[in-house]
């Protein structure tokens, strides 16, 4: 079975040939990181985890951008873990689709041997593709995947509906677990503050960072809830700077903030973006 795209069209470009060129200009725009990946991957394999927006490639490509290329000049991990929030409240708590998915510049494997052991190994992690069956928040984290590192290139795609703390430590600590024998990067893929305006976004938005930055998953996620504050993929990004700090992290790397009205010019109602990474 293969997972097809399902907002290829809308939120990025559905021709391959239409989608390297926007993908191309998130890289190149005036707010991404002003080059291409180009070459081969490096060979460091710092990284941790990366956090990467998840809306329309005009709003948040550029951002992402950022984070892709962080992480194609640290090199190509073995086997790579996206986690996203749920955005349609269907499926399992802790999905995981064990499907290959498809997007217009070709067809990213599912990496069978990472996900079976996740399913395995941890409580709340169950098969479901479901959950992902009309759920962007993955979906549009993997054609920059495959431009920076092959189309074919492999991924375990876990969509989590059930964002408490607990949950999130234990796919953290699954992952990380798993981590002590193979060479892992965990993505997590989140929005952040949505629907105010650009100034009251990044406040909350920056306090909200600073647990991160102190690698405190814990206070992050209590911290964002606790104020309701619109974080769609706050248990995706605890989770990772659980794996994070379970692997040995040292540094919260913040590569850019931006939001919407950076390019639709309307600041008073914006979606803010964050790439970031954890080493």
């Amino acid at each position: 079975m293969t997972r097809m795209p399902v907002v290829a069209g809308r939120f990025y470009e559905g021709k391959e040939d239409l989608l390297i060129k926007r993908i191309e200009s998130c890289f190149t725009g005036k707010l991404g990181p002003g080059r291409l990946p180009e070459g081969s991957p490096g060979s460091t394999r710092n990284l941790k985890a990366v956090i990467a927006p998840h809306a329309g490639y005009m709003y948040s490509g550029m951002p992402a951008a950022h984070a892709y290329l962080n992480l194609f000049e640290d090199g190509k991990p073995d086997h790579i873990a996206i986690l996203g929030p749920n955005h349609t409240g269907m499926g399992a708590r802790l999905a995981v689709c064990n499907q290959d998915w498809e997007t217009p510049l070709g067809r990213a494997l599912y990496d069978s041997g990472l996900g079976s052991a996740i399913i395995e190994q941890d409580e709340y992690a169950t098969t479901d593709c479901i959950a992902h069956s009309n759920e962007h928040s993955i979906e549009v984290q993997v054609p920059f995947l495959q431009y920076i590192f092959g189309s074919d290139v492999s991924i375990v795609p876990i969509c989590v509906s059930d964002q408490s703390y607990s949950v999130c430590e234990s796919i953290g600590k699954t992952i990380a677990k798993l981590g002590e024998s193979e060479d892992i990067l965990v993505l997590a893929s989140s929005d952040f503050t949505h629907f105010e305006s650009a100034d009251s976004a990044k406040k909350k938005d920056n306090q909200a960072m600073e647990y991160l930055e102190y690698l405190d998953p814990k206070g992050f996620l209590n911290f964002v809830q606790s104020h309701k504050i619109s974080i769609c993929g706050a248990g995706p990004i605890a989770a990772a700077m659980v794996y994070a700090n379970e692997r040995g992290a040292s540094r919260f790397n913040l590569l850019k903030y931006t939001n919407s009205g950076d390019v639709s010019g309307d600041h008073n109602s914006v979606v803010a973006y964050v790439a970031a990474s954890i080493l």
